[in-house]
């Protein structure tokens, strides 16, 4: 397989494994490390603060990252016949739905006010 084709591959399955892995280390809080800027600390895993707020999207972003590098690295080592079937349009499709279930996840605090 050439290498435009590995890079095909890996850049389509992370665009859909990461908001997919994303949306569910916010709903589940899957945070790999969670900073506490009133302590100026990071720790590993979720960590509650009593000394103000914690910050899990540092470690969201991180748990997507690391979970969609290892899909997308995968699908480079696909043979060229399985991966050329992966079609380009899921780039776009999975990101669009998964918008759509943070608005449902976030209802209550767009309904806030009323």
């Amino acid at each position: 397989m050439s290498t435009s084709g590995r890079w095909r591959a890996f850049t389509t399955v992370f665009a859909v494994i990461y908001p997919i892995v994303y949306y569910l280390s916010v709903w589940k809080n899957y945070a790999l490390f969670t900073y506490i800027p009133a302590l100026g600390r990071f720790g590993m895993g979720v960590l509650k603060s009593s000394n103000g707020p914690a910050m899990y999207w540092y470690g969201w972003i991180a748990t997507s990252a690391l979970a969609a590098a290892a899909g997308g690295a995968a699908a480079a080592l696909l043979p060229e016949r399985l991966s050329a079937r992966l079609w380009p349009g899921w780039v776009w499709i999975i990101p669009l739905c998964v918008m759509l279930l943070f608005v449902y996840l976030l209802r209550n605090y767009f309904l806030q006010g009323r």
